[in-house]
This record gives structure tokens, sequence and C-alpha cells, in this order.
């Protein structure tokens, strides 16, 4: 019995953190670039959004390490675009939380573009330019020395339960090889059509700035990684109506978007008498009717479906919360 508690225990020790609890849910926003902006202007011909291209890039590892529940990018940019998050609110941390807390999320994870090209600015290129995009730097073309392509990038995490950064990290990339081209003979890391960068292709990969990105998120994603166990859980506070009645299934008006999720159980119950301040007038209290659980069968983003259990009788109107 005493060899079997003590392999017990040992496994037990064995299990890593991030598997002994929930994973925390976490948003990745788009890094901000403001500051390279001309830097990616010379190198691609034109505006490309590198910071959409990093944070996809941080959230693939992210994912693949595993330590967070990281949401998917379609719902983030829905949220954006709804809320009309300006590109100027990508490294603010008020507006971040907020947009965390409408997502449901523990943290999100804002960053900027510190450096983004060659560490030599100064090399005189001549030359023909590389499909189309101009030799400002040296792509396509010879330059007096060659250079390496060099990034860098800044994150800070977010607790969206009231704003505070409780984390940073920073990536640091540097190309392996040096060039007098970027892009090297990558001509197509992009479309040039729909003028859409794609930096998860193998094409940019293989490129010497793709080689300087791909290092700097990978040595952020390490870095936040190593952050999650400081993480503090979100307390989600759920509170709805019951938006429809028949039988034991009940429809609420709220769902993923407030943090509902298949299989939760709500409680019920239904509003009593307002216990009101004489001398102010300000609720003291309700004296609310327990009338028991709702289970959450079905989700979408604005409503949610569930079986009743309780004394009931439920009708519309009735409150739903994930705490009594």
């Amino acid at each position: 019995m005493k060899r079997i508690l003590v392999c017990l225990a040992f496994l037990a020790m064995s299990v890593p953190a991030g598997a002994q609890g929930q994973k925390k849910r976490i948003a990745v926003m788009n890094f901000d670039f403001s500051a390279v902006q001309s830097d990616v202007v010379a190198i691609f011909g034109g505006r490309q959004d590198v910071g959409k291209g990093v944070a996809d890039l941080l959230v693939d590892r992210l994912v693949t390490e595993g330590r967070y529940s990281v949401i998917e990018r379609k719902e983030l940019d829905k949220i954006v675009a709804e809320q009309n998050f300006s590109n100027s609110d990508r490294a603010d941390p008020n507006s971040a939380a907020k947009l965390g807390r409408l997502l449901g999320v523990d943290a999100i994870v804002i960053g900027s573009i510190t450096q983004f090209g060659r560490d030599d600015k100064t090399t005189n290129v001549s030359g023909g330019a590389l499909g189309g995009i101009a030799g400002r730097y040296g792509l396509g073309g010879v330059g007096k020395r060659s250079a390496k392509a060099q990034v860098q990038i800044n994150a800070r995490m977010v607790s969206t339960d009231d704003g505070q950064i409780f984390a940073v990290a920073q990536g640091r990339g540097e190309s392996s090889r040096s060039g007098a081209s970027l892009l090297g003979s990558g001509g197509s890391v992009y479309n040039a059509g729909g003028g859409g960068l794609d930096m998860g292709s193998k094409n940019f990969a293989d490129t010497l700035l793709g080689e300087a990105v791909n290092q700097a998120v990978s040595n952020m994603a390490s870095r936040l990684n190593n952050e999650a166990g400081r993480l503090p859980a979100h307390v989600l506070n759920i509170s709805g109506l019951v938006a429809d009645v028949n039988g034991g299934t009940l429809i609420l008006n709220v769902g993923s978007r407030a943090g509902v999720k298949v299989g939760d159980s709500l409680y019920v119950s239904h509003a009593g008498r307002e216990i009101r301040d004489p001398a102010t007038g300000k609720v003291l209290r309700r004296m609310d009717s327990a009338l028991g659980t709702v289970s959450i069968t079905e989700v979408d983003e604005a409503s949610s479906v569930g079986r009743f259990t309780g004394a009931g009788p439920v009708q519309v109107g009735d409150s739903v919360k994930n705490s009594q």
C-alpha cells in the first residue's frame, strides 16, 4: 500500500503544471507596426500588414506548445470589426482589456514591431527590382557589402479584469546568413496581385527576413509560455434572462460571447421584493426566489439552450447567473 501511495505521488509530481488545471484562455491582437511602416513600404514596395503576420505566427507557436487555450483569429477579427477597433488601439492596454472581456478570455496579448529590416541601411545598392518591388534596401540588387536581416518585437500580456500588464516579453531575430537582398529569390512571398503577404509560407521562411521574423516570434513564444503560471484566472460573471420556456427546455439571451459554454450549469431565479434604503431609496437587496438550475446543451454567440432541473415554474424574464 505504501508503495502505491509513493507511485501516485510521483505521478502527480510528473504532471506538467499546465495539465493540473484548466488552460488559461488568451487572445493575440495584431501587432502595431507604425514604428517600422516606412521600412515595410521600402521592402515590399507597398503597405503590408506585417503586424497581422507576426500575430498569426505567434498564435501558431502558442497553440503548438499547448500552454494556453488560444481563441480563433476569426472570432477575434469579428469582435474587432464590430467594436470599430482602430489600428491605434492595437497597443492600448485598456482597449485590449475591454475587447478581452467581450471575448471571455483571461488575458489578451498586445505588441509592437520595433525593428524590421536590415542591420545596414547605408548600403548603396544598384540593380533591378525583384518582381516589381523597388530595390530601396537592396532587393534584387548587389550592395557594397552584405547585411543581415534583423527583427525585434515586444509584447505585453494584459489582464482582462483590470487592464493591468502582468507580463512582458521581447523577441529578437537575426538571419543566420547574410546577403544584399532581404527577400532573396523569394519573389512569391506574397500575392503581388492581391497584395497579401503570407508570412507563414515556406517561401517567406526561407528568406533572410523570414529567418529573422521566425526566430523573433519563437523567442517571444517561449517567454510567454514561461509566464503561463503567473496568469490569474479570469472570473466570468454570467448574467442573463430566460427568453423562452418550452416544457423543461429553456432558451437564454446569453451565449458564447458572454462566456457560456456547453456543459455549464447556471442558476435560475425569479425576481422578488426589493428592499430599499428609506433614506436614499437605493436598493439594498433583492429577495429573489431560487428556482433551480439549467444545464447548457447548445450555444451560439448570442443565445444558449439548456435543460431545467428544479422546483420551478420558470417564466420568461427570470434571471440566470453562474453564481447564486
